[in-house]
């Protein structure tokens, strides 16, 4: 099943830039296990059982645009 909420969809695209739930849940101003249920319910819908599968097929069913994944600099300065 997909059809992510706008919620859902706004933290994925956090989680997938590499935030994490306590950084998503200051950005937001909600607390980290509403981070995590808001997420955990997007697994739910997408059918993924983590993060990465998350993000994986929200990409490939059109709900997150390559567009809007960017690589962390502590990333981008490791590679």
């Amino acid at each position: 099943m997909t059809g992510l909420t706008a919620r859902q969809r706004e933290v994925l695209l956090l989680a997938a830039n590499g935030n994490t739930n306590a950084q998503i849940a200051a950005w937001l101003g909600i607390s980290a296990h509403s981070v995590s249920e808001i997420l955990t319910a997007a697994y739910r819908r997408l059918g993924a059982a983590d993060r990465a599968q998350a993000v994986a097929i929200a990409l490939a069913v059109g709900e997150l645009g390559v567009h809007q994944i960017h690589i962390p600099a502590q990333q981008r300065e490791a590679a």
